[in-house]
């Protein structure tokens, strides 16, 4: 979450209002939002949070929000949100503000950036777990593996859309750049 919002602020340098909308009784969500409320201080930036305990509460926020009400939208780590993504990314392209995720599925819809791990890798992997056990092999014989890679994902036509010029160092580190 952090390396999200240090990520967008390298970006678009001259952003100062953040939002991000998320459940407080979900705890990772909750825990995701305090390192982002942490980070938004360390980097100069207001973290303007809503709390949403419901999908109809998110939409009715997500509708009332005006162009000039925040500078960025930064997914905070809450299932009840990512269900409304498509919702987001359709608002934040019409009220041309740029959008940070976690899963870069949702950069390849619309979103502008994304900085998380690969969904796809993380299933491949399960689905070798998963035909080892089927072969025979017990899984208490299955070492853990992890996954580390984190891709940068940037969608330049909705940057484009946007009106927003994407560094080139930034550029250059991204894994996945939607033309």
């Amino acid at each position: 979450t952090g390396k999200r919002l240090e990520i967008l602020k390298e970006i678009l340098p001259k952003i100062g209002r953040v939002l991000t909308f998320y459940d407080p009784n979900n705890q990772v969500a909750a825990e995701g939002a305090t390192l982002a409320r942490e980070e938004a201080k360390r980097l100069g930036l207001k973290l303007m949070e809503r709390h949403v305990a419901s999908v109809e509460d998110l939409q009715k926020g997500i509708q009332g929000l005006k162009a000039g009400d925040a500078d960025a939208f930064l997914y905070s780590p809450d299932p009840m949100v990512g269900s409304q993504a498509q919702l987001i990314i359709d608002m934040a392209k019409t009220k041309r503000l740029p959008t940070m995720f976690q899963d870069q599925i949702l950069v390849a819809k619309g979103g502008f950036a994304s900085y998380g791990q690969n969904y796809l890798e993380i299933g491949r992997a399960s689905a070798k777990y998963v035909q080892k056990v089927l072969a025979g092999t017990h899984p208490k014989e299955l070492k853990i593996e992890t996954l580390d890679n984190v891709e940068l994902a940037i969608n330049l036509q909705t940057a484009k859309q946007l009106g927003l010029n994407v560094p080139a160092q930034v550029l250059a580190r991204a894994n996945k750049v939607i033309r």
